[in-house]
């Protein structure tokens, strides 16, 4: 499925570029063109490892949080419209939440115990398409509009996790699969999506609107491989959320654990008891590894038309 939504910004584009002779045609002229300025309160979800089930379709509702955003919107023709926008928002995933330990196909996400949050600022750059036309100008535009966008965007995340004292602690420095070089915070995504757009009065719009955002990281949640190798994680944080006694072991080299490190031993893992005796030891199965993870912004907005100033005919 993920190839599916791998191109939507071309797809969208295309479209773009086919509505633009059409508005040529119809001498789209200056007066008709027009800016906005927009505020949203938004919603945020995630798509990852540490989620109900680990495909393109599951997250969990309770672990919605908020967003909020500023854009800039340029109307250029009938159809189409350009709009950069600034955003800032968080998103969260916990096993012990997502996972039903009572389902076998879940058992091991339960077991695993992983949680996160990821505050994520994004700057993107979408081309809009009304599925409605405007000939006109402002003050003559539909009342209801219909509409697609797609785009780029770039992100910058910090996923952080938190310890059995009760503190937040960024992972990415932790290196928990055993990383040589970690992985960047800094990322691009393709955000595609759509919405309506409602005018509310002269200079007013309120719109609702989805998007999804396909990365190009499997790290928003720290987890995509495999535990880490033998020795590669030593400090007490990185055995606590990398592997817990197996690392510890591999550390001090004395035996079993000792009780220096976070979680006796175990640290986040719940068990190692039963089906779970050789669970997280280095290099089995810690992420799925085979996708990258999505996050979906789902919104209102409410726009404000700059009233377009318009350069009279001198006269001699």
């Amino acid at each position: 499925m993920k190839h599916i939504f791998t191109y939507p910004t071309a797809l969208l584009l295309g479209l773009a570029l086919l509505a633009a002779p059409k508005a040529e045609a119809q001498q789209f002229s200056k007066r008709k063109k027009y800016n906005s300025v927009g505020f949203s309160l938004n919603a945020m979800n995630y798509f990852g490892d540490v989620t109900p089930e680990t495909n393109f379709t599951s997250f969990r509702f309770g672990a919605t949080r908020p967003n909020v955003g500023v854009s800039l919107t340029r109307r250029f023709a009938p159809r189409v419209s350009g709009r950069v926008a600034l955003s800032y928002g968080r998103i969260t995933g916990d096993d012990s939440k997502a996972a039903n330990q009572n389902d076998p196909d879940a058992r091991f996400r339960y077991n695993r115990n992983m949680s996160f949050r990821n505050d994520i600022l994004e700057a993107s750059g979408s081309v809009i398409v009304d599925l409605i036309e405007n000939r006109n100008n402002y003050l003559k535009r539909p009342d209801f509009v219909p509409y697609v966008f797609a785009g780029v965007a770039a992100f910058y995340h910090n996923p952080q996790g938190l310890t059995k004292g009760g503190q937040y602690v960024a992972l990415q420095p932790l290196k928990t699969e055993g990383q040589t070089d970690g992985y960047s915070l800094v990322q691009f995504s393709l955000p595609f999506g759509g919405g309506v757009r409602y005018r509310i009065n002269r200079n007013f719009d309120a719109s609702l609107e989805i998007g999804w955002r396909k990365t190009f990281t499997d790290y928003l949640d720290d987890v995509s491989g495999d535990y880490a190798p033998a020795n590669s994680l030593t400090t007490p944080n990185q055995i606590y959320f990398g592997g817990g006694n197996y690392l510890a072991t591999a550390a001090t080299g004395d035996g079993p654990a000792n009780n220096t490190f976070e979680g006796d031993g175990l640290g986040i893992t719940r068990t190692r008891s039963g089906d779970f005796g050789l669970f997280d030891i280095p290099g089995a199965k810690r992420g799925t590894g085979d996708r990258t993870d999505w996050y979906i912004v789902t919104g209102l907005s409410l726009n404000y038309i700059l009233t377009p100033r318009i350069k009279n005919p001198k006269f001699r």
